[in-house]
């Protein structure tokens, strides 16, 4: 058994390599050890919310500097050895008219560039591509609106509990025929939802039983889905490879393992995945169309 463990993790680690694996695609929008940064954009909806995080960033570390310069100053010069007698004025007129400006100022630079981006996010254009995605406890189920295509996306190695037991030799050797190596583990899952480069993809987010969330962070959409409504995002990837999101809300004890995985591919490897998952009535793997 241990030796076949061994065996399948070293066939994993040469044939697995994030280019091959996926035949051409590479691996792009994935979490990282230890990283405290965002994921590589790979839409415009991205960068301008990585941009205004930034920019917040910058405005909220100035603020930040300020108020504890001013803490210092007040209790160095204000402190009872430096002014024993204390001071009886009650109001500042200049100053509270400054304290009371000053904030609404920042609060209307902000709101003049976040509302844009807000904007931009929740008209949704009209698309060239429309996918419904239900979320289930605890997998995805996907249709493509008006193209005659439904299928359900698990995690590999679903239904996982916790613990590294559960990397199994079996486990293993599933990722590496779905192209993926040890370090997908948890991320990927055995279909996926295969999109266009540089179209409009418009996502309409339900719930089967509980509020489920369609997030992948390198696109900068996250949408709930919520039993009995539709709700809708939209992206346009300009970069082909493979995404990973997750479930980003709380529902149930497998909230953890119902991740996402989207892979964004030319226009004619998608036209041709489409025709022939509809002629085959069910999910075709992708790499077999990239790979003809």
């Amino acid at each position: 058994m241990r030796l076949n463990s061994m065996m399948t993790g070293l066939m994993a680690s040469l044939l697995a390599t994030p280019t091959l694996a996926q035949e051409g695609l590479e691996i792009v929008g994935r979490p990282s050890d230890a990283g405290t940064g965002f994921q590589p954009a790979a839409t415009e909806l991205a960068r301008e919310l990585q941009w205004l995080d930034g920019m917040v960033l910058v405005i909220i570390t100035a603020i930040v500097l300020f108020v504890t310069a001013l803490l210092i100053y007040c209790i160095v010069r204000f402190n009872e050895r430096a002014n024993p007698k204390a001071a009886s004025f009650t109001h500042n007129t200049p100053i509270e008219i400054a304290w009371t400006v000053v904030p609404i100022v920042i609060l209307v630079f902000i709101g003049a560039f976040s509302l844009p981006v807000l904007f931009n996010q929740q008209e949704i254009p009209e698309g060239d591509v429309t996918i419904k995605v239900t979320g289930y406890q605890w997998y995805w189920g996907y249709e493509y609106v008006g193209e005659d295509l439904v299928y359900d996306s698990y995690m590999i190695g679903s239904p996982f509990t916790g613990g590294d037991n559960s990397l199994t030799p079996e486990v293993r050797e599933q990722l590496v025929e779905a192209g993926y190596s040890e370090e997908e583990f948890l991320l990927a899952t055995d279909t996926s939802v295969v999109v266009p480069v540089g179209k409009t993809v418009v996502m309409q987010v339900t719930g089967g039983d509980v509020i489920h969330s369609w997030t992948i962070p390198a696109f900068g959409v996250k949408q709930d889905g919520v039993p009995g409504r539709l709700a809708e995002l939209w992206f346009n990837a300009d970069r082909e490879g493979v995404y990973f999101g997750q479930c980003s809300e709380l529902c149930g004890q497998a909230h953890a393992y119902m991740p996402i995985t989207v892979k964004v591919v030319s226009e004619e490897a998608y036209e041709a995945w489409l025709a022939a998952s509809k002629e085959a009535g069910e999910y075709t793997d992708v790499r077999q169309v990239l790979t003809n």
